[in-house]
């Protein structure tokens, strides 16, 4: 009874179980296909309202496409009648055009017509006149045409002559416009500085003991400083400072170099004094040569052997009235290259002939030869060219110019001399200026005072009103100025100021 109800309680379970699962499965199947339903229903739903929804916008699209096309369509149509407008005008612009070129045309027959008439009346009358003006004159058409001619021709010539005047005038006149231009603006493109020119120069002591030891034993030291270097030591009651004198710029300066290192270093004695000379002599040379090379750098010229080298070199302890001779040659150097630069000569050959158009100045000579002399002989010797000799040999117009290079040295010479502040005046020559400038005014009638003002470049005159007009004060003041130009030399140019007044002076009492 147990084996039965052991076998017989599974089975019950196992059918339960089966039955309880094939029932949920149905459950399940029920509700999924509920759920589908409800799904498609709601596919449908949504489906059919999107269908609308395109439909509507499709409507929409269309009408607003129709819209537009109806506008351009309208638009198109006004272009087109304004379009047809246009060219009805046009049509009846050229309608009326054509209509007056037809009446122009009309017109130009007529006047043409006219004017054949009037020239036939006008021959007619000519040949009449001409026909009582040879019976009047007794002279035929040919001879009248003969004289006509040659009055022509006279009058002609004499007229080309007039304009050939004229045109020579202006050009000269626009020649020396161009040429103050081309002066004027190489003088404001340089600017240097003024040396002034010294045949002394003083060497500060520590102390006068010094003075004796530079002495020396019956004047020893003295001596043989003296003698090795060619100049003057003057020791006197100046307090601490001896003074060295030479005309030889380059002893003057190994002379006060030595001095100052002996001074320095305290060992005072022939023996040192010679080696210190050497020594500063040998520095000098060197500094002299670099000197040398150095201007020929800064102005870009090459190829120049070492004796024209030292020779420019040498320039640095020159000067001539006041101003450095190599920063001159420098500045000639500098002016020549642009001016010839402006009217296109050869900048280089006009560079050098003013670099090299003081050269001699430097040079030794124990001759009577000038520094032209001197530097064409240097230059010759160092095979420059022929133009550069020229113009060193023509700065100072003692040969004539055989090229425009040489005359541009000349000028850039005179540039680089009489620019103010170039060079220094001495007083006394300044002051015999100014009174030869007051003089020369006051040595004419009815002149009552003259002044020589600001530094003598310009003279201001006063004149007796009662002895001198206006117009007689014009030819004053111009005969002054010639004469000027004539008896004085100066830099620049001088103002002559011309001044006559009335003053009439009434007291009431």
């Amino acid at each position: 009874m147990q084996i039965i109800l052991w076998i017989t309680l599974p089975l019950a379970g196992l059918i339960l179980g089966w039955t309880f699962r094939w029932l949920y499965a149905r459950f399940q199947l029920s509700s999924s296909e509920q759920k589908a339903e409800r799904l498609k229903r709601d596919a449908v739903k949504e489906a059919e309202a999107l269908k609308r929804e395109m439909v509507v916008e499709t409507k929409d699209e269309l009408l607003r496409e129709r819209n537009q096309q109806e506008k351009e369509l309208r638009e198109r149509r006004i272009e087109q009648q304004k379009f047809e407008k246009r060219l009805l005008q046009k049509e009846e612009n050229l309608d009326n055009k054509l209509a007056y070129v037809e009446r122009q045309q009309q017109s130009i027959i007529d006047r043409e017509r006219k004017n054949d008439e009037r020239e036939a009346q006008l021959s007619q009358q000519e040949e009449h006149w001409q026909k009582e003006l040879e019976r009047v004159s007794g002279l035929t058409r040919e001879d009248a045409r003969k004289m006509i001619i040659s009055s022509l021709e006279d009058d002609a010539r004499h007229d080309a002559q007039g304009l050939m005047n004229k045109i020579e005038q202006e050009a000269q006149l626009t020649a020396e416009k161009k040429g103050r231009e081309i002066l004027i603006s190489t003088i404001q493109r340089m600017s240097s500085e003024v040396n002034a020119e010294v045949t002394v120069a003083s060497v500060s002591l520590p102390n006068d003991e010094m003075k004796g030891r530079i002495i020396g034993r019956e004047g020893r030291n003295i001596r043989t400083l003296e003698t090795l270097t060619g100049v003057d030591i003057i020791i006197d009651d100046t307090p601490e400072a001896v003074v060295v004198s030479c005309f030889d710029p380059v002893r003057k300066e190994i002379a006060r170099r030595s001095l100052e290192r002996l001074i320095s270093d305290g060992r005072i004695h022939p023996t040192r004094i010679e080696e210190v000379v050497q020594k500063v002599t040998q520095e000098i040379s060197q500094h002299i040569y670099e000197e040398g090379e150095k201007i020929l750098f800064d102005l870009g010229i090459h190829h120049m052997k070492p004796e024209g080298i030292r020779g420019l070199g040498r320039l640095v302890f020159r000067t001539s009235y006041g101003q450095n001779v190599l920063a001159h040659s420098k500045e000639v150097a500098i002016f020549a290259g642009m001016i010839a630069a402006e009217i296109g000569a050869d900048v280089e050959v006009a560079k050098r002939g003013g670099l090299l158009h003081d050269v001699g100045k430097g040079i030794e000579s124990d001759g009577d030869s000038n520094h032209v002399e001197l530097g064409v002989e240097l230059a010759k010797r160092i095979g420059e060219d022929p133009r550069v000799i020229n113009g060193i040999a023509a700065h100072h117009g003692d040969v004539p110019h055989s090229c425009v290079e040489s005359v541009i040295v000349q000028i850039a010479d005179a540039l680089s001399a009489s620019r103010p502040g170039a060079r220094r005046e001495t007083l006394d020559n300044y002051i015999k200026r100014l009174e030869n400038l007051e003089k020369i005014a006051e040595d004419f009638e009815g002149v009552d005072k003259a002044y020589a003002i600001q530094a003598g470049r310009e003279l201001r005159i006063m004149v007796d009103h009662e002895k001198v007009s206006d117009a007689e004060a014009k030819d004053i003041a111009r005969a002054i100025a010639k004469r000027i130009e004539n008896e004085l030399r100066y830099p620049g140019r001088i103002k002559v100021t011309m001044i006559r007044e009335t003053r009439i002076v009434e007291y009431a009492r």
